[in-house]
């Protein structure tokens, strides 16, 4: 799925206007352990048969790679085909790609209810207005599990508070995203800044940011990079992802016949949200998928419909 997702933006990123929002230099995979490494070597022969070109680094082509950082570590992974989106462009390029071809954005739009009878969704209730529609696609992040008892029924989804920081460009920061693997953390430098992104905080709706959590995710940085550079902190934030306990997303028909539920990518995010729109609009039109949708389920935890 992750690959079909990579496939899918690498095809919408060839737009001139999108283009500059994609950016595809590889990424390194690091190891501060000689135990992490090792158990990451003995994937790299699985996931190359999967065609992702995995392959392990000697201490000299870390160097030719990133030149400028100096590293703490036993040793490190590459995969070519890393790549990274720089957002919120991306996001603002493709709403206006998407209006282009005709779609009706509603921004700062809440919906408040549906609408439910003889087993479907015949309305939506939004502080727009009401909408009427054949098909309702759930697609609302953390929110969903809120939104689908609207509908009636239950998702299984815990939202996972994740954390980034944006600070200048340090002297020895890399040049191309790189994975402290065993950290959590992942670092993409954009331009003349640096963002730092990871960790797992279970926080239930909460968005509120932790210094704690801040100041640990920078100690890690310093594990790895020894020659860190304290810089000035432009930006933190903090967001929900949605993550279901087994990992894959929830994506298919659930309650009402006409609900198509499209949510739970967990920190994979965009890793996985191309493959899963391009499912969604199979599924919609009734034509084959190119992915098989039956391990994506929602039921297949076995929960049962809410009693409205």
């Amino acid at each position: 799925m992750k690959k079909r997702s990579l496939d899918l933006l690498v095809e919408l990123c060839e737009s001139a206007d999108i283009a500059a929002t994609f950016e595809s230099p590889g990424i390194i995979l690091t190891y501060k352990t000689a135990r992490g490494f090792a158990e990451a070597g003995r994937s790299v022969a699985r996931a190359v048969a999967g065609g992702v070109p995995l392959r392990v680094l000697d201490a000299g082509e870390l160097d030719e790679l990133e030149p400028k950082t100096r590293f703490d570590i036993a040793g490190a992974l590459y995969n070519a085909e890393g790549a990274y989106l720089r957002v919120p462009e991306f996001i603002h390029e493709f709403a206006r790609m998407l209006r282009a071809l005709g779609v009706d954005i509603r921004e700062h739009t809440a919906v408040t209810d549906f609408e439910v009878g003889a087993g479907t969704i015949r309305r939506l209730h939004t502080t727009s207005g009401e909408f009427r529609g054949r098909d309702v696609v759930l697609a609302a992040g953390a929110w969903s599990t809120e939104c689908a008892r609207m509908a009636g029924i239950e998702l299984l989804l815990q939202p996972i508070k994740g954390y980034s920081v944006t600070v200048d460009m340090p002297p020895g920061g890399p040049g191309r995203p790189v994975l402290l693997s065993e950290g959590r953390i992942a670092l993409v430098p954009l331009g003349d800044r640096l963002r730092i992104g990871g960790t797992l905080e279970l926080t239930g709706m909460h968005t509120t940011v932790s210094a704690r959590r801040l100041d640990g995710m920078l100690r890690t940085v310093r594990d790895y990079l020894p020659d860190w550079a304290e810089t000035p902190i432009h930006e933190t934030w903090s967001g929900l992802r949605p993550a279901t306990p087994d990992g894959l997303p929830l994506i298919g028909r659930a309650g009402p016949r006409n609900l198509l539920v499209a949510a739970g990518y967990g920190h994979i995010g965009m890793g996985l949200a191309p493959a899963a729109g391009e499912l969604v609009a199979h599924l919609l039109a009734g034509t084959q998928p190119v992915l098989d949708p039956i391990p994506l389920r929602p039921d297949r935890f076995g929960r049962t419909p809410l009693k409205r």
